[in-house]
């Protein structure tokens, strides 16, 4: 069955998710094309649509032709379970929620960072980042998280040099312990936007220290950062290194 998505929440949906001629947007479930040619026509992406029905495939590509954005535009008649959408930097989706269940192993695996855009069809219990309404129409907008979860060896914490952290996540919530010289404490204001990481902690002055790094895989880089971006505060960058254990 495929239904067309509403222009108005088209255009807002893509808005949420920051498209610009930097992205490659993956349509999943292409219909006629309207997404992938609004996210060329308004946004400037690169945009790539795969539809299961090869007449709503055709009708997309001829679509794309009339709205001048061939160029920008490709539809192709394929199966989203079968076809490698994991390059997309912005994933679109109007699928039911059962099919929105399956993918979501795969999208989950995308690189941190990946913004990700639904149609009226929710991901369970993947809470999303942005609810956005268009009149009576829903959408939904998630951020693909790095895999913070498990034991990490962090060094350059101002105050304590080596600490073993453990960080608890649930796709992008997530909450930590640090422990250090056989003390442990709660961080504070844990929070996971893609690959990005923030925590504060308490040093051993028991002053709130920020934290802001980036995770790669097993290994985290960053630095002490001004509370609540006040960098004036912080007179020079106190660099942080991370290797998780398990």
């Amino acid at each position: 069955m495929w239904l067309p998505t509403n222009d108005d929440l088209v255009y807002k949906l893509l808005e949420a998710a920051q498209v610009g001629p930097n992205d490659l947007l993956i349509d999943l479930g292409a219909g006629d094309g309207k997404i992938p040619i609004a996210a060329a026509k308004n946004f400037g992406a690169q945009a790539l649509g795969i539809e299961y029905n090869k007449e709503l495939a055709s009708l997309a590509g001829r679509n794309a032709q009339r709205a001048g954005v061939a160029d920008k535009v490709r539809v192709i008649h394929g199966d989203i379970f079968k076809e490698d959408f994991s390059k997309a930097t912005v994933l679109t989706l109007y699928l039911l929620e059962e099919l929105n269940a399956q993918l979501r192993p795969s999208i989950l695996a995308m690189k941190p960072g990946t913004r990700v855009l639904s149609n009226t069809f929710s991901m369970a219990d993947w809470e999303p980042d942005q609810v956005i309404r268009a009149g009576r129409e829903t959408g939904y907008f998630w951020t693909v998280p790095a895999k913070v979860g498990g034991t990490w060896n962090i060094t350059g914490l101002e105050g304590m040099p080596f600490v073993t952290v453990k960080f608890d996540q649930v796709f992008q919530r997530a909450a930590g312990t640090l422990a250090f010289q056989g003390q442990q404490q709660n961080l504070v204001g844990v929070r996971l936007e893609g690959a990005q990481l923030h925590f504060s902690y308490l040093n051993q002055d028991k002053l709130l220290k920020s934290v802001k790094a980036q995770i790669d895989g097993d290994r985290l880089s960053g630095e002490i950062v001004g509370l609540y971006g006040m960098h004036d505060i912080q007179q020079l960058p106190v660099k942080i290194e991370g290797r998780r254990l398990n």
